[in-house]
């Protein structure tokens, strides 16, 4: 279904120019008027500046000879991160015009016109400009301008349509002050840069960031942090060659790429390398390629292969001095018409290329944003995305739970590993104007920062052991627990649960946190260090998870909005728990998960569900037991052909089946199960049986008689009675718990 858009501040962008050209006025926007407030929240605006309508230059337009990465120059703000962003999207102008109709050959017969122009409006209400051709200047019809302009951001899973006016800041000698395009009439960009400075509270709430942030605030889609390791990737070629690759393949996805070097220890942020790079500044990277060579080339000599990555400094300079660099043997030693053969060109100001084993040797942080896009037809063969909104929230003081809304959609997701360690995130790009942080020795995945107060703060309380008090006050209805290293609380956080059905099924788990930059007026303003768990649980659990069995997946833990974990994972079910670092921190999240199959992911609010109508008339449960099937060993002889075997586990009136396993003696079910039990004198049975070609049989079975209270009590049983071929039976591996409790487990 459509994603609706929301209109920013309720300001509603064709309401407004509607009655400005009524009243034949142009647009003055009270929510973000053309002053100092606007500008910044710490110092005074440079002297002589001005606000001033684009008609300071002769026929100004939006774009001019449509959408280059030579429109963009940072100008004086420390915002190299956003600029990198919008400098890969200008290299993808399907990211940026609001498609408004469709070649009819791609319509569905079956499609109305309503429904196919919603559909319309689901591809186009992603695009960061809409109604490029309606806001365009008409020098033929003047009295139609109006002065206002609007952009669209992703936000927390929401698009917001933001409103502005056409006040740009000018500098006493008549320049843009903050970020311009090489032609002069051109000011897609500074109007661009207004409107995601008013989403952001003001212009200086833009100094320092990550790319990530920008990335998915103008896509929506699904960054991924990739850290390189240096020595790894010099080290071994065919290491390399698979970092190449994965950049390549996405790429060619149109994936979004940017990159960073990462300072040391004593080095600053936005200190100069000898080959020109710069520490701590975002490119963007806007080609890969392969390439066959049949010459000796100086650096190379006689090579069959040539790896080269394309980049782009937000500066709109070219500092790289290195191999291929301008001017360098090997670019000259090629003729233009040979290099433009190969793709070796370079479109615009800013951009240089680079051989990926330099890359390798300086980089040392990529990040990829894979875009997700709706699809109308070939919908089953792409990813599919299932969200969850949650909130990290004390306890409520009346009663109620706090709440979350779960929304469905079919997405396609262009396609990535995770580490787990709290790290920063921040990304500083301010070469003009006083810094706002400076650095540290170790950044995080995704751009260079000073780390997290709230995470060094965590650290230190882990070595000292000092966080146990406040863990002992936090009240159980909480859904605020801190990460997995506060045993205490952990389990107090939102959780989440999705199944896995089938066989392995490869998922993309992203945890996006509300975003605090527009605080940063007040004071506040940094993000949370977050990041989640993915337990896996007994296969029948409908209720929050009691204590962690079995963790199948950790995420990195960032003060990064957003948070990402790709891998595949077993059938079974699952349990998600996004975190913050530290316990007692608040705040609103957004949980998306991306599969292949039809997988649901729903919230578990309740500690005990509630029996049915049916259940109220039979006595309460007074026993919660869980049993953990390992495995089964003996079922075949040595030299025999082993069967097709599954496993039941019933228990009162609950049975539980394991998927088959193919001609398997030894099978290992690795089932965990849960049952709440009226009657715990009667015993827990499990059958083993091997499938046939017209009927089942069974190979044996055995009886669990558990007591009311025991902790991961082992039992090897052997199994009794059946139709085992072989005459061998064997024995089944079991661990059981048990409590009075009901929500011990």
């Amino acid at each position: 279904m459509p994603e609706r858009v929301n209109n920013f501040q309720g300001q509603s962008f064709h309401k407004l120019r509607r009655d400005c050209l009524r009243r034949g006025a142009f647009f003055k926007d009270p929510l973000f008027p053309a002053t100092a407030q606007s500008l910044f929240y710490k110092r005074k605006p440079p002297p002589g500046l001005t606000w001033k309508r684009p008609r300071i230059c002769k026929d100004p337009r939006l774009f001019v000879d449509g959408i280059s990465t030579r429109d963009l120059h940072q100008g004086s703000l420390g915002n190299c991160w956003m600029v990198a962003a919008i400098s890969c999207l200008a290299s993808e102008p399907s990211l940026w015009k609001k498609v408004m109709y469709l070649c009819s050959s791609l319509c569905p017969p079956f499609f109305t016109a309503s429904s196919f122009m919603a559909s319309s409006q689901l591809l186009s209400s992603s695009q960061v400009i809409p109604d490029h051709v309606d806001q365009e200047w008409n020098p033929k019809h003047p009295e139609m301008y109006a002065g206002i302009f609007h952009f669209r951001f992703w936000r927390l899973g929401r698009w917001m349509d933001v409103v502005v006016d056409d006040r740009l800041p000018v500098s006493s000698d008549g320049v843009l002050l903050f970020c311009r395009s090489a032609t002069p009439r051109e000011f897609w960009s500074a109007l661009l840069e207004k409107a995601y400075a008013k989403l952001n509270g003001c212009y200086e709430a833009l100094e320092g960031g990550n790319t990530t942030e920008a990335l998915i605030d103008f896509t929506g889609g699904v960054s991924e942090p990739l850290s390189l390791d240096r020595e790894a990737l010099s080290l071994h070629r065919d290491r390399r060659r698979a970092f190449f690759q994965t950049l390549a393949k996405a790429h060619e996805c149109k994936a979004l790429i940017t990159c960073s070097i990462r300072p040391a220890e004593g080095e600053t942020v936005e200190s100069v390398l000898d080959c020109g790079l710069v520490r701590g500044h975002a490119y963007g990277i806007t080609a890969v390629r392969k390439m066959r060579l049949a010459e000796k080339l100086p650096k190379t000599g006689w090579m069959s292969r040539l790896f080269m990555v394309r980049m782009r400094n937000p500066w709109g300079t070219t500092d790289w001095t290195g191999a291929w660099s301008q001017g360098s043997q090997e670019w000259q030693q090629m003729g233009r018409a040979e290099r433009e053969k190969m793709g070796l060109i370079v479109r615009d100001v800013g951009e240089f290329w680079i051989d990926f084993e330099d890359f390798c040797q300086y980089f040392t942080d990529v990040v990829v944003c894979r875009l997700v896009e709706s699809s109308l037809l070939w919908w089953s063969s792409h990813w599919r995305e299932v969200r969850c909104y949650g909130e990290w929230a004390s306890a409520p003081t009346s009663p109620g739970t706090p709440t979350s809304t779960v929304y469905h959609n079919n997405h396609a997701l262009s396609s990535g590993k995770n580490n787990a360690k709290p790290a920063g995130t921040k990304q500083r790009g301010n070469r003009k104007e006083a810094k706002l942080g400076e650095s540290q020795p170790k950044g995080g995945k995704g751009g260079m920062c000073k780390r997290d107060k709230a995470v060094n703060k965590v650290i230190k309380e882990d070595d000292s052991g000092e966080v146990g008090g406040w863990e002992a006050q936090m009240d159980k209805r909480s859904r605020c627990g801190g990460c997995i290293n506060h045993r205490d609380t952990f389990l107090h956080n939102p959780q989440f649960m999705f199944e896995v059905r089938g066989k392995e099924e490869e998922l993309l788990i992203c945890l996006q946190q509300e975003d605090r930059r527009i605080r940063r007026k007040d004071g506040g303003g940094e993000n949370l260090p977050i990041g989640f768990e993915v337990l896996k649980v007994e296969v029948n659990r409908c209720s929050r998870v009691q204590c962690v069995l079995e963790q199948a997946a950790s995420s990195v833990y960032m003060d990064s909005r957003s948070v990402t974990l790709r891998g595949t994972l077993t059938p079974g079910r699952y349990v998600v728990l996004p975190t913050t670092f530290l316990p007692g921190a608040t705040g609103h999240f957004l949980l998306r998960l991306f599969s292949h199959s039809l997988v649901t992911l729903r919230e578990l609010r309740e500690d005990l569900l509630s029996p049915s109508v049916l259940q109220c008339f039979l006595p309460q449960p007074t026993v919660v037991t869980t049993v953990y099937l390992r495995r089964a060993s003996g079922l075949s002889l040595p030299k025999q052909k082993a069967p097709d075997v599954y496993a039941v586990v019933r228990c009162e009136n609950d049975t539980i089946r394991t998927q088959v396993f193919k001609a398997e003696g030894n099978p290992e079910f690795n089932l965990r199960a849960i049952f709440y039990r009226r009657y715990p004198s009667t015993h827990v049975s499990i059958e083993l049986w091997s499938r046939g070609w017209l009927w089942d049989s069974v190979l044996g079975k055995a009886r669990l008689q558990t007591a009311e209270s025991e902790r991961s009590r082992s039992h090897v049983i052997d199994l009794q009675g059946g139709h085992s071929r072989s005459g061998n039976r064997g024995c089944v591996y079991v661990e059981t718990s048990s409590s009075v409790c009901l929500t011990d487990l």
